[in-house]
């Protein structure tokens, strides 16, 4: 019995694993994708002139013990207090590794509830496992006021990573992850699928980092920038990588990032590769 029950435990301690693995190389994944607007890829670092792909691929490494982490906790029922904890300990990790360069925290929120969800080992999705199970606590946390997104939120109204994900994370769920396979579908490349979601994600995301570099102007610069893209095709069209380019440098332009969208990015990566 004994035997079994070690089985049993070691089969749980290497799926949690996997898990944090997932959720790591989803980091890498969104890195590779490019070219996402004025955001930091393998190819330059988009608008940010702090930061660059060494610092998110010394970040992603180094998260995939907080992941792995996150999942064990989903796998013994842990409160969304107890998630925080781990958490925090995974931005510090995080800093340790890039310098003090933020470059993961949204995707550590994030990636982090999803890590936990996938670890419950319920049969439904991520999404609707955080939704039930920290919904209602991830709503009535109380974000740091001086953060960015809180700033954007007060001043603009928008719901940001706290609304995404108290309701399950329902733009990368229910709107990129549909992208990705519909694209893949139609014989798009991996990469290209990947696009696609991103410019999907950017078309409709209230993203508090476009809101706190650019206003609401900002905001709507890209959500037009990024229909007109779909609107011509998306990835499909035969001048999408041109077209993908001249908008990643007019963000640049503008110093705008949509760093709320990466991290949805992330999310979409990882429930893909989990499901499958």
């Amino acid at each position: 019995m004994g035997g079994r029950v070690g089985v049993i435990a070691l089969q749980a301690a290497i799926s949690c694993q996997g898990i944090g693995n997932c959720a790591s190389r989803a980091l890498l994944a969104e890195l590779r994708t490019y070219p996402k607007p004025g955001l930091v890829s393998l190819v330059d670092a988009g608008s940010h002139k702090d930061m660059d792909a060494s610092h998110f691929v010394r970040s992603a490494f180094v998260l995939r013990r907080s992941f792995t982490e996150f999942a064990r906790a989903g796998a013994k029922g842990a409160s969304f207090d107890a998630l925080r904890r781990i958490g925090v300990a995974a931005e510090v990790a995080m800093t340790r590794a890039t310098g003090g360069v933020n470059t993961h925290r949204g995707a550590i929120f994030a990636l982090g509830l999803l890590s936990a969800a996938a670890g419950t080992g319920d049969d439904d999705p991520p999404g609707e496992i955080v939704r039930e199970r920290w919904g209602a606590d991830i709503t009535a946390h109380r974000r740091d006021p001086s953060s960015h997104g809180s700033r954007a939120q007060r001043h603009y109204g928008t719901g940001g990573a706290q609304a995404e994900a108290s309701a399950g994370f329902p733009t990368a769920f229910d709107v990129a992850l549909p992208a990705l396979r519909n694209a893949r579908a139609r014989g798009a490349s991996h990469s290209q699928a990947t696009l696609q979601a991103f410019f999907m994600l950017l078309s409709c995301v209230e993203d508090t980092n476009l809101v706190h570099r650019g206003g609401a102007e900002g905001l709507a610069f890209a959500h037009r920038a990024a229909r007109d893209f779909l609107a011509a095709g998306g990835v499909h069209a035969p001048d999408a990588m041109a077209r993908a380019r001249s908008i990643h440098h007019a963000f640049i332009a503008r110093r705008l990032s949509p760093g709320g969208s990466a991290d949805l990015l992330a999310a979409t990566l990882f429930a893909d590769a989990v499901r499958r």
